[in-house]
């Protein structure tokens, strides 16, 4: 089975929004990365992963623009990437991209459901190694 672990919130700013998150509600900063395709800040519950992203001016992949704030995507940990990726088509979900390698980018595939939104499927999760 599937399990749900993974948020992500695309944040005007960052560091703002992972002290609310952190202050809040105790989540633990796991890591922050800078890259090409857009900056981002996880933290984690112990279980689920919040990832708060910002893409600055020029990046590909937010939506509604540099102060825009909502949900971005959610990802599911499963235990076969490619039986899974078989059950997405066969149910009219789409195959939408893998994100590049950058350092400290979770490299996963994304689909999207019958309505086009945007999902995470990854065998190896979003918490650091060990966690």
């Amino acid at each position: 089975m599937a399990k749900l672990r993974h948020i992500a919130i695309q944040v005007p700013d960052l560091e703002k929004a992972a002290a609310f998150y952190e202050a809040v509600f105790g989540l633990k900063r796991l890591k922050k990365v800078e890259a090409p395709i857009g900056n981002a800040i996880s933290l984690s519950d112990g279980v689920m992963n919040l990832t708060l992203l910002q893409f600055p001016e020029g990046t590909k992949g937010g939506k509604g623009g540099p102060d825009w704030a909502g949900l971005h995507h959610f990802g599911f940990v499963v235990d076969d990437e490619v039986a899974t990726e078989q059950k997405i088509k066969q149910h009219g979900g789409e195959y939408f991209m893998t994100l590049p390698h950058y350092p400290g980018v979770d490299a996963e595939k994304k689909f999207k459901d019958i309505n086009g939104i945007v999902f995470d499927v990854s065998e190896h999760g979003w918490l650091p190694a060990g966690s």
